[in-house]
């Protein structure tokens, strides 16, 4: 758990692509902040384990199927009758230089990406409105604006989810909704096999990446009620890597 304190006490907090990595580091922050913590991920037997580990309900569900996205908010309504917080963090990666990209590689890679930070804002949003609170966090990436080979597909999807938070804090603004993204650097296990002496070169100034609840302090700041005057950012939490 970070040095930042934030009180989520009676607060019901959404997270997808829970099972590993930054989510189930953000989740772990979110419980341990007081919140009512809800993890989504398609992998229902880690998340079962991870979500008995974090002391969080635990809901599978593929976030590029609308129905599975809207039945997970209907059980969390039901349950708890509010929504405050979505995190919208799960993804895939299908890399290859883009002229070996075949169709389904694009566009999984774009409906969980994108498609699902758009399917569970959607399904979030009317909940929001009429509480007149709501904080939305999205994911994206360094790639998202700079690119990277063999991402084609992942780099339109982060970039895509730019523009969405930045259409969707101004379409929301009015209804004490707020929504940002952070664009993290995190050890995790995709940055795993990277050679030590090539860290430096892969994770900005800073020269490591980031633990994750050096990610979750970022993001339990922008889901307080303390962020509430913060809305359209893209918050790098990158080591300097965007400089």
């Amino acid at each position: 758990m970070g040095n930042v304190s934030f009180d989520f006490t009676g607060r019901t907090v959404v997270v997808t692509g829970a099972a590993r990595g930054i989510g189930r580091a953000l989740s772990q922050r979110f419980a341990d902040s007081g919140a009512d913590t809800v993890m989504v991920d398609f992998d229902a037997d880690e998340l079962a384990s991870a979500a008995k580990e974090v002391g969080a309900t635990g809901l599978p569900a593929d976030v590029s199927k609308t129905g599975d996205v809207e039945r997970v908010i209907s059980e969390v309504i039901e349950r708890n009758g509010r929504v405050d917080v979505l995190v919208n963090n799960a993804g895939i990666l299908r890399d290859r230089v883009l002229w070996k990209l075949t169709d389904d590689d694009w566009e999984q890679v774009l409906s969980v990406h994108a498609g699902g930070t758009f399917r569970f804002t959607r399904a979030c949003v009317p909940h929001f409105r009429a509480q007149e609170y709501g904080r939305i966090i999205n994911v994206t990436s360094y790639t998202g604006l700079h690119g990277n080979r063999g991402q084609a597909n992942y780099a339109t999807a982060k970039a895509g989810i730019i523009g969405f938070t930045r259409t969707a804090a101004k379409e929301l603004a009015a209804f004490g909704i707020t929504v940002n993204a952070i664009s993290p650097n995190a050890a995790t296990r995709m940055t795993a096999s990277i050679p030590e002496e090539k860290i430096a070169e892969v994770s900005g100034p800073i020269a490591r990446f980031a633990d994750p609840s050096e990610i979750s302090d970022a993001v339990c700041f922008l889901g307080s009620e303390e962020a509430g005057y913060i809305t359209g950012v893209v918050l790098p939490v990158d080591g300097g890597l965007s400089i």
